[in-house]
């Protein structure tokens, strides 16, 4: 039964990495999985030799002797300890994204562009990477790309200028949520986890983080496509709301204020989460005005629209649930063979066969870019059982952080941007593989350095 479990999730994931080449949505290959797993354990708890306690972080003694009774009552309350775990992840990520609408609805982000105010190309590379960097670990690596590209594109109207920004964009999005608990689903999950915490991952990786986007960048600023100056002028792009600048600022200081929240209550993080959307969505109806007249529907067309619209509902409704969905597949999925013990048997094999961890975490950060950082770094915290902030912890978080950058398909950021600028897979293969590898392998150094000599 273990083997066809196995063989299963192998096939899960394949159909996960080829949705591309499959044109089925990774959603229904992660939804699949996990139920037809967690079915296959019901069906063969009683075959089961070992049983892994996720809490206590090691294998259920004399598993091998417990009734059938006994069995499924644990089995109950194992599906149920991961689904808690999962759902704080789920609610954590859903309490951002709406924060992150809200913002959008009431047009905040424009409020970035008037940070931009030179033509020069080498100039401007420098502030969209930058930009990117600070953004990603506030607001998450995929919105900040969104934002950026969405900027970028009424600055800047040659597409092919644009893809080379669009793609170092990426760059710098990723490297940006890899040091910030808040920047990244795979750090997030980490910091959720208790894998790390959020001062030590910052302490450790925002070094290794920034050398990962400034030597790709710096390389890019004297190559061909970043000489010059644009070619047309910044131009204002029409009618702001009025409150998109506060909004801007009240959103991101209340996502910033949620590790905060942690450090003080020592609650999970989607309590602080919940607290933070509560306070803006509090202001967005505020400024939303509303006026309740059932004897008149007039509208004047020259007053902010966002003041006869509810901003939280409207925000909830253009919710990325199928990117939410997914992670709750695979997340439940991966835990399914953790509770088998299988990642942890793993684990002590591929220990006896590369016994250098350094080697397999940035095997790890490779083969994000090629298969979901995700999963890999949910199979991660079932293999490694090492304590909080153990240097293992925030080398995954960098590498699985980055490492999606050298393919478009290595990363939600990539994706993003792939769709929204329509930017081809060989041609980012081409021309842009070997600026993220660079980037990537030199933070790594960093990191090794810094924590042989400095941690």
């Amino acid at each position: 039964m273990e083997t066809i479990i196995v063989i299963l999730f192998i096939l899960g994931y394949l159909a996960i990495a080829l949705e591309h080449n499959l044109k089925v949505d990774k959603l229904i290959p992660a939804l699949a999985m996990m139920a037809v797993l967690w079915a296959l354990v019901a069906f063969g708890i009683d075959t089961f030799p070992n049983w892994f306690d996720s809490a206590g972080h090691k294998l259920v003694e004399g598993f091998a002797n417990f009734s059938l009774a006994e069995r499924h009552h644990l089995l109950e309350e194992t599906l149920l300890h991961h689904l808690g775990k999962t759902a704080e992840i789920l609610f954590f990520l859903l309490g951002a994204m709406t924060i992150v609408e809200i913002i959008d609805y009431f047009d905040g982000f424009s409020t970035i562009k008037d940070f931009v105010k030179t033509k020069s190309k080498k100039k401007l590379l420098w502030i969209f990477a930058f930009l990117a960097f600070i953004l990603s670990s506030i607001i998450d690596n995929l919105t900040a790309t969104i934002v950026l590209i969405t900027i970028l594109q009424k600055i800047i109207p040659e597409k092919n200028t644009r893809l080379w920004f669009a793609s170092l964009i990426i760059i710098a999005a990723n490297a940006g949520g890899a040091w910030s608990p808040i920047g990244d689903v795979t750090t997030t999950m980490l910091w959720i986890g208790k894998k790390v915490t959020s001062a030590k991952l910052m302490e450790y990786l925002i070094i290794p983080s920034l050398v990962c986007v400034a030597v790709p960048v710096f390389i890019a600023s004297f190559m061909k496509p970043f000489k010059g100056n644009i070619d047309i002028a910044l131009e204002d792009d029409g009618v702001r709301s009025k409150y998109g600048p506060r909004m801007l600022y009240l959103g991101l200081i209340s996502i910033v204020f949620v590790p905060v929240f942690k450090t003080i209550t020592h609650l999970p993080p989607y309590v602080g989460m919940m607290l933070s959307l509560a306070v803006v969505g509090i202001f967005a109806e505020i400024y939303s005005k509303r006026a309740f007249n059932i004897s008149s529907s007039y509208i004047d067309e020259e007053v902010d629209p966002a003041e006869y619209h509810s901003p939280v509902h409207k925000s909830l409704s253009r919710i990325e649930m199928p990117s939410v969905l997914f992670f709750f597949g695979i997340l439940m999925a991966v835990a399914a063979l953790e509770s088998l013990g299988l990642l942890f048997n793993g684990a002590e094999a591929l220990k006896l066969l590369v016994p250098n961890t350094d080697i397999v975490v940035m095997a790890l950060g490779v083969g994000s870019a090629v298969i979901d950082n995700v999963p890999l770094v949910a199979a991660s915290m079932g293999m490694f059982q090492e304590p909080i902030d153990s240097h293992l912890w925030h080398f995954v978080a960098y590498s699985a952080g980055t490492g999606g950058s050298m393919l478009i398909i290595g990363s939600a950021a990539g994706v993003v941007a792939m769709g929204m600028e329509k930017i081809n897979f060989m041609w980012y293969l081409k021309n842009i593989a070997w600026l993220a590898a660079t980037g990537f392998v030199a933070g790594a150094i960093a990191f090794m350095l810094m924590r042989n000599f400095t941690f």
